[in-house]
C-alpha cells in the first residue's frame, strides 16, 4: 500500500437519509456545511443524501420508484406510444 495517500482527518460525522429520515453516523473525511445535534447532546456535521441502505429497493426488498427530477414521468411520456404498441 502507498504511504502518504490516505487522509488523516477521519471524523464523526451523520448520514441523513432525505427520503425517509433515518440517519446513521460514521467516521468520514466529506466536508459539510451542515450541522445536526443528536440525543447524545453533540453536535455532528452533516451530509444529506437522497438514497441510502435503508430506502434503496435492493436493501428493503420492496419495490419504489425513486423520481427526483422527473425523469419516470419523461421517460414514459416520450414512450407512451411504443408502449401502447408493444401491448397489442
Amino acid at each position: 500500500m502507498k504511504k502518504g495517500i490516505h487522509p488523516k482527518d477521519y471524523r464523526l460525522v451523520v448520514f441523513k437519509d432525505m427520503s425517509n429520515g433515518e440517519y446513521f453516523v460514521t467516521r468520514s473525511t466529506a466536508a459539510s456545511k451542515d450541522k445536526i445535534t443528536l440525543d447524545d447532546g453533540k453536535e455532528y456535521p452533516l451530509i444529506k443524501v437522497e438514497i441510502s441502505n435503508t430506502s434503496h429497493p435492493f436493501y428493503t426488498g420492496k419495490m419504489k420508484l425513486v423520481d427526483t427530477a422527473g425523469r419516470v414521468d419523461k421517460f414514459m411520456n416520450r414512450y407512451k406510444n411504443h408502449m401502447k404498441n408493444r401491448t397489442k
